[in-house]
């Protein structure tokens, strides 16, 4: 499932995101690259042990975790600790890959299963040109290029690349979920499901003229009552 998420950030987030990165020093982006990606890598990143990533890293997991939509669609057991990149100039693309299936977290040991990778983009689209984070998946390839402060999550058994990028500079935050629920099909069902339920307790609830105390319809409990028992049914806890 390919699922976008407007403003998971908001505008006086994302300009501190940006100042905080911005000023901060950068490395070759191949340090966190498997044997076959690094062949294929030019961009640059920022360490992870810096204070500015640090405090980056601290905003992004603050919103997302507050975001209804990146928890419903994402079900995240755990979340690799968000990283920052940078493409223009001389290091500007990123060739066709798979992310490594395991990202193990270098300050604590901990490994994290990529099932879904996660691109939250940081600069205007208008303000570079090329960029586009590519997806290869059944209906051919999805070519992403989002507004600042959108968050894109895809399967990360996904083949894909980031274009060369031709003018200005292209500044993204990036990540792995372990999710909940393994197989991105039933994670894709449970996302529909609990979509309809959402905006069906919502009608519901307008039928009421906004009484929430009293109780909703029998038809919405046991629908709610099968998304739970499908989640209990596959959820790896």
């Amino acid at each position: 499932m390919l699922l976008r998420i407007p403003q998971a950030l908001t505008p006086e987030e994302l300009t501190e995101v940006r100042r905080l990165v911005l000023g901060a020093d950068w490395a070759d982006g191949r340090i966190t690259a498997g044997s076959q990606s690094a062949t294929v890598k030019n961009n640059l990143q920022l360490p992870e042990d810096l204070h500015a990533a640090q405090q980056a890293r601290h905003i992004v997991s603050v919103a997302l975790a507050r975001n209804p939509m990146f928890v419903t669609g994402a079900l995240p057991k755990s979340v690799y600790p968000p990283l920052f990149n940078r493409y223009g100039g001389q290091t500007n693309a990123f060739g066709d890959h798979v992310d490594n299936a395991v990202r193990t977290h270098a300050a604590t040991a901990r490994h994290v299963r990529t099932d879904i990778s996660c691109t939250l983009f940081l600069s205007d689209p208008a303000s570079y040109d090329g960029g586009e984070l590519v997806v290869q998946d059944t209906y051919g390839e999805q070519r992403i290029k989002f507004e600042a402060g959108d968050l894109v999550m895809y399967p990360g058994t996904s083949v894909h690349r980031v274009e060369p990028v031709t003018r200005g500079e292209r500044l993204a935050c990036f990540f792995w979920i372990e999710s909940m629920v393994r197989l991105d099909a039933q994670r894709r069902l449970l996302y529909e499901m609990d979509m309809a339920i959402t905006a069906l307790r919502q009608k519901d609830l307008d039928q009421r003229h906004g009484n929430d105390t009293q109780a909703e319809s029998p038809e919405l409990v046991r629908l709610t009552g099968c998304y739970h028992n499908l989640l209990r049914m596959w959820a790896e806890v």
